[in-house]
């Protein structure tokens, strides 16, 4: 059976090596980086915190964390981190279980404006246990609207504000975040997973200043494993001196039992990289990247990923683009757009970015390039007698993947695509 699995995983490095992946949330670790995940740290159990263990022999385990930790204060510059949390979902969770009890009032940004499951969409725990209120953005330009969200705040008094999102191309403003939670009391979180490398690069502003409490994946920008981190600020221990011993109890036994310790060493080594005065650069360029691309594509963004809105080409097209850009060897994700026409479920927009591409090596000119095959993908979708969303007819969506698996344009787009993504290198593949 493992013969097979490895076969799989060959695939799969084939498939990463001659596409395009520019999902915004996904990356390619360093070599080092994957060296460390797939240790034999992944063998010890160390259910606890450093020196204060449920179980024995976790002398190094001990040191490999409060090394980990070590990295993120000094990269964020704040007295206190967490690296046990398994990815970023369980660490809003924890952050909401210590600061919030439930059927407590939480806000963040509705999913429909490009907000997280966990920021209080409704089938989220942040929903079902906590009284959850969404702020949106303006129909207009797509950006937040503060005026709604102070308006929301003052009304229903949240207890936790969320400053964070996922498919959002502008710059937040931590500044107004902060006079609107102080209005009310509430604590003021920044999930700043998507920009992380960002704002390590100085292209984005610091939530440290603002914020009482920060929650940033250890993925996307900031290209290290899977997991997640909880940053507590100096303004975060004057609001509450106790939000500490509040957060570890949330963490364990509150959400989880032991962290995985592979992951621990490969999110210090991804911290020990993003020290470096070449990750600074490696942020710049992401962010440039995202710039021309969308620009290429006829819209704007000011962070790593753009929002791609296809209502000009039709009702409900999103998974349509999807398919035929998977085709052509270009991975995007079909996403809601403000004020979304169709369905959540056949949306009408696509969500790219990237931080993987510029990982590869690629720049500005080669964001021009691939907006052109982007273009190229979705005029071709627009000229195919596609089964439709609103048609309700059966197996629509296996109708829709065949046609677009036989179109010999699509496959034509593959083999540029294929040609020109095997020239650039792949940490862990080339």
């Amino acid at each position: 059976m493992a013969s097979k699995i490895f076969k799989l995983i060959e695939e799969e490095a084939h498939r990463q090596k001659y596409g395009l992946e520019m999902i915004p949330s996904e990356n390619y670790v360093s070599d080092a980086v994957l060296k460390a995940l797939g240790s034999i740290l992944t063998n010890k159990y160390s259910e606890g915190f450093p020196l204060r263990r449920y179980y024995g022999g976790n002398e190094v385990i001990d040191k490999i964390e409060t090394y980990a930790c070590d990295l993120a204060k000094k990269l964020f510059k704040v007295p206190q981190a967490y690296v046990q949390s398994y990815s970023g979902s369980p660490a809003n969770m924890a952050v909401t279980m210590a600061v919030c009890e439930p059927g407590d009032v939480v806000m963040g940004l509705s999913l429909a404006s490009g907000g997280h499951l966990t920021h209080g969409a409704k089938l989220s725990f942040s929903s079902i246990f906590y009284k959850a209120v969404n702020y949106n953005v303006r129909g207009d330009d797509w950006k937040i609207d503060f005026d709604e969200l102070e308006a929301l705040a003052k009304k229903h008094k949240p207890k936790l504000i969320w400053a964070g999102t996922t498919a959002y191309p502008f710059k937040l403003d931590y500044r107004r975040f902060r006079k609107i939670a102080d209005m009310v009391g509430a604590t003021l979180v920044a999930d700043c997973s998507h920009i992380t490398g960002l704002i390590i690069a100085g292209v984005h502003e610091s939530p440290v200043p603002y914020c009482d409490l920060i929650m940033t994946t250890t993925h996307k920008t900031l290209r290290g494993p899977r997991g997640a981190m909880i940053l507590v600020t100096e303004r975060g221990f004057k609001k509450d001196p106790e939000i500490k011993g509040k957060i570890e109890r949330a963490i364990i036994p509150g959400i989880q039992g032991g962290p995985h310790n592979h992951q621990t060493a490969a999110i210090a080594v991804s911290l020990e990289e993003a020290l470096k005065p070449s990750f600074k650069k490696y942020g710049a360029q992401i962010a440039k990247n995202a710039k021309v691309l969308a620009q290429s594509l006829g819209t704007v963004s000011e962070t790593h990923l753009v929002l791609l809105s296809l209502t000009g080409y039709g009702y409900g097209l999103g998974y349509q683009a999807q398919y035929g850009l998977e085709e052509a060897g270009i991975t995007v994700n079909k996403n809601t757009i403000p004020g979304e026409p169709a369905s959540p479920f056949y949306p009408s927009g696509i969500r790219l970015g990237t931080p993987a591409l510029t990982s590869r090596g690629m720049k500005e000119k080669d964001m021009v390039k691939i907006a052109s095959w982007i273009k190229r993908v979705l005029e071709e979708i627009r000229g195919l007698d596609l089964p439709k969303m609103q048609d309700m007819r059966k197996d629509f969506l296996r109708e829709v993947k065949l046609k677009l698996r036989k179109n010999k344009n699509l496959k034509q787009i593959r083999r540029e695509v294929e040609s020109f993504a095997g020239k650039f290198p792949v940490p862990g593949i080339s």
